[in-house]
């Protein structure tokens, strides 16, 4: 009989593939090891389902994010821990990457933690699992030992993605991801890491602005594959930085084309990459299927730009804009305010611009975050330093909401604008019945004049349809 190994998606409100159980479930040997995944977002009665399947695993690995999934993520792990005991648990993903050692100290139900990328990290811990390994020459983990003390082992360079194995969708339900996302999109990441030094940002502090890709051709074979068996009709790239490198770029659109690959896909893509794509690489993307870019502004303020070390100009996102606005490729243009110290003029930039931006196409979205201390980012370690409180438990972390709340430097008067502001700008011009045409008149005279007081209009939408929390 195969080994089983057990990994587990934790509940969340979005219905993305699992790629990081995919893509350390593809490495093992299959012929040795059967792999169970698990998903709490689409699996019904998952944590009995998951009960059941640890009866004689090997090892059960869930991947955790920051937020929500964390409370699924305890859960889960102690009811395995209580009735499997003897099952090792491994946590994974971004949270893990962060806290290998915190959670460790934390909780006994979690045997070890990997730190960033986990693929070649998962294989050798089967190999520990089998008695070939120890645990001290497994790079990029952290663990306890039998006299409970943790360690933590040297970090693990970033491995090229085109000597991994590529991920077997057949792991998963995949129909039952079209289904939940009512459209037939079929979820990939082609590269790994960041190359770039955004202050706000924990990339650089986990992957170090290491950065690889899978190459097209590559890439091009398996999408062929993968479009025979399900016949999806978008691809959504959940790449960091998509558009890393133009010629890669255009040699995927090629791939789709030359293999006449009918899809359209979406990645993302920085304001400066925009700007250096020539006219004729946008126009083969957009021939290939690219409907949708997500275009990170951050800040309307250059100033603000330069402080956060984003190496972009203004101008930038603007030429990118124009050259999506020109070939009817939408654009998600997030912008973050309430960073510390900010200006109430460089948050009035950032609104001016956003409104311009959504003004520009009507699939032009521009939503606005409030700037939270994330772990490994320069800001958060200089907010440490002068005095502010990170949650200090894992419960903390679980009610750790980076979407939709404000951090302590954005007043509540300020806080009232832009969330004000949020409301017209969405309304302004987004699609509308006839039921909901007058409030589109009015926010789009509202977002004309610049005037956000007295929002009653904002009050009944809320009070009517609530809010989902995304984190």
């Amino acid at each position: 009989m195969k080994s089983k190994i057990v990994l587990y998606n934790p509940e969340a409100v979005f219905f993305d593939m699992p790629l990081a159980l995919l893509a350390i479930g593809s490495q093992v040997d299959r012929s040795k090891y059967e792999v169970i995944i698990i998903d709490a977002r689409i699996d019904e009665q998952a944590h009995a389902k998951v009960l059941e399947a640890c009866q004689d695993a090997i090892c059960f690995g869930v991947t955790v994010l920051t937020g929500k999934p964390l409370y699924d993520a305890l859960s889960i792990t102690e009811k395995v821990k209580k009735q499997h005991p003897k099952v090792p648990v491994i946590w994974g993903g971004w949270h893990p990457s962060l806290f290998p050692t915190e959670i460790l100290e934390e909780n006994q139900n979690v045997d070890i933690c990997v730190i960033g990328q986990g693929e070649n990290t998962f294989t050798e811990l089967i190999e520990h699992f089998e008695g070939h390994k120890d645990l001290k020459d497994i790079n990029g983990i952290t663990f306890r030992d039998q006299n409970q003390l943790i360690h933590k082992t040297m970090k693990r360079h970033l491995r090229d993605m085109n000597e991994l194995t590529p991920s077997d969708y057949s792991l998963i339900n995949v129909e039952k991801y079209f289904e939940k996302k009512d459209r037939r999109q079929f979820d990939y990441i082609s590269s790994t890491g960041c190359r770039f030094r955004c202050t706000f940002c924990a990339d650089p502090y986990v992957y170090n602005r290491g950065w690889t890709a899978v190459q097209p051709e590559r890439m091009g074979e398996e999408f062929e594959y993968w479009k025979k068996k399900y016949q999806f009709t978008d691809i959504n790239f959940q790449d960091e930085t998509f558009f890393t490198k133009r010629k890669r770029v255009t040699q995927v659109a090629e791939e789709f084309l030359d293999r006449n690959i009918q899809t359209t896909w979406a990645g993302t893509l920085r304001g400066d990459q925009g700007n250096r794509m020539s006219e004729e690489e946008f126009d083969l993307c957009k021939k290939s299927g690219l409907r949708r870019v997500l275009v990170g502004v951050e800040s309307g303020s250059q100033e603000m730009m330069d402080w956060l070390m984003k190496d972009i100009k203004m101008e930038h996102i603007w030429a990118t804009a124009a050259k999506c606005a020109k070939r009817d490729i939408a654009v998600f243009f997030p912008f973050i305010v309430g960073f510390p110290g900010e200006s109430d003029k460089s948050v009035r930039d950032s609104l001016q611009m956003a409104k311009q931006l959504n003004a520009m196409h009507p699939s032009f979205k521009t939503p606005i975050f409030y700037f939270k201390p994330y772990p490994g980012s320069k800001i958060t370690q200089d907010v440490i330093a002068n005095g502010y409180q990170m949650p200090q438990s894992l419960e903390e972390w679980a009610e750790f909401d980076y979407v939709g709340s404000a951090g302590p430097w954005v007043s509540p008067e300020k806080y009232r604008l832009i969330e004000s502001f949020k409301f017209f700008n969405k309304m302004a011009w987004r699609k509308h019945n006839v039921l909901t045409l007058p409030l589109k008149w009015i926010s789009q005279l509202r977002m004309k004049k610049d005037f956000f007081k007295f929002p009653l209009e904002k009050y009944v939408v809320d009070t009517l349809v609530p809010q989902q929390r995304l984190s």
